[in-house]
């Protein structure tokens, strides 16, 4: 069962604020030392309640079925900045293939190296950092800024966001905007924002034939062969086009399996498992009526056991993505591009339920690999870009 703790930060709003000196680095280096492998959050949300509750913030811990989940709040009225994470991780890989322990935050070429540098306990830190200085200037702001963090979002993400949001939903706290900060960025921190994704529909197709000997085709069913023009004809079926802010929808298979491992027996199973990447120009139901469609012309019979992982989302212009085209020109000079390309992120909860998400993270040229790392001018940029954002968002000048 789902439980609350609540710890009600001080209230600040029209006090002297703590004097909070941690740097951004310092910050991210101190959550990479934890080794919060999903679901464990490893103390990292513990670690950044100690800096949330001086600066006035409410912090509440939602945990469910191992995960652990924390919402903090700061302010009453609207508009609600939500701003999004997750502190777990991938695991690490082999570890001797690092070149320092991935657990070990260490500096080199400019670079902070370690688990969870890029994805995303950079952002994270730059986060806390920003809202620091942001609530330092403006003790008194209006509206309300939130943390929504979770240790599931790297794992089967079932009880993380979702736990979190279910609580939002039932007492009406509904953000206006929310900033996820995945690791976005190609080359420098801002050069791409995610305003959407893509959706993400999984199946399993077992395919039913007639096991026999191979020297006896007459007296047997190849599943593979009878499945293997359906797949052909998926492959090369353009599922749609697009549009203006989706590419268009992918179909991959991702595992095929078939046979008793002998040579001289003809599979009378096969079991193979597809993914649609897919954009608002299609929907579910509209991807699975044209397998079935395909199957049946083939002749292949089959069961389906269908998933979907994922609804698309968009944030079109508007207020949100005003602010933060405006927000990373003023920081950076750069005109950022706008994009829903990528996997898939917690974004696809939070948009359920909050109008307009963008995602705006650091370069993501590392992330889930080997020897991860975020550019130490990332984690120079992101904590002014999100500041300004909030000095947009919440209609206060610099």
């Amino acid at each position: 069962m789902p439980y609350a703790r609540v710890i009600l930060g001080p209230r600040l709003f029209n006090a002297a604020l703590p004097s909070v000196s941690i740097t951004t680095l310092d910050l991210a280096k101190a959550l990479i030392a934890r080794p919060s492998v999903t679901p464990d959050d490893c103390g990292c949300q513990d670690l950044l309640r100690e800096h949330l509750v001086p600066l006035g913030f409410r912090c509440e811990t939602v945990a469910r079925n191992g995960v652990t989940n924390l919402w903090a709040r700061r302010g009453d009225s609207g508009p609600l900045v939500c701003l999004a994470g997750h502190t777990d991780v991938v695991p690490t890989g082999p570890r001797e293939k690092w070149d320092s322990d991935p657990f070990a935050p260490t500096i080199r070429d400019g670079k902070l190296y370690g688990r969870g540098a890029a994805d995303m306990k950079g952002s994270l830190a730059a986060f806390v950092t920003a809202v620091r200085d942001y609530v330092g200037t403006h003790p008194d702001h209006p509206g309300s800024i939130a943390f929504l963090l979770t240790s599931d979002e790297e794992g089967p993400a079932r009880d993380g966001t979702v736990a979190v949001i279910e609580k939002l939903v039932a007492r009406g706290e509904i953000p206006h905007y929310c900033i996820v900060g995945e690791p976005t960025s190609v080359e420098r921190a801002g050069d791409m924002v995610k305003n959407g994704r893509r959706g993400s529909l999984s199946a399993k197709l077992t395919v039913h034939g007639v096991q026999g000997h191979v020297a006896y085709p007459d007296q047997a069913l190849n599943a593979v062969h009878v499945v293997s023009p359906a797949i052909a004809e998926m492959a090369k079926t353009v599922w749609d086009n697009g549009n203006d802010f989706f590419p268009p929808t992918t179909w991959q298979v991702s595992n095929l399996k078939a046979g008793t491992g002998a040579t001289n027996v003809i599979p009378g199973e096969a079991e193979v498992l597809f993914n649609f990447r897919f954009s608002t120009a299609s929907t579910p139901q509209s991807l699975r009526d044209r397998v079935d469609e395909i199957l049946a012309r083939g002749g292949v019979r089959c069961a389906l056991d269908w998933e979907l992982g994922a609804k698309p989302y968009l944030t079109d212009a508007g207020a949100l993505v005003d602010a933060v085209i405006e927000a990373i020109g003023a920081v950076s000079g750069i005109a950022p591009q706008l994009s829903t390309t990528g996997g898939t992120s917690d974004g696809r909860f939070l948009s359920e339920i909050c109008p307009q998400v963008i995602e705006l993270g650091p370069t993501n040229a590392t992330i889930h690999k080997v020897n991860e790392y975020v550019p130490l001018a990332d984690l120079e940029m992101l904590p002014q870009m999100y500041r300004a954002i909030l000095e947009r968002l919440l209609r206060l000048t610099p």
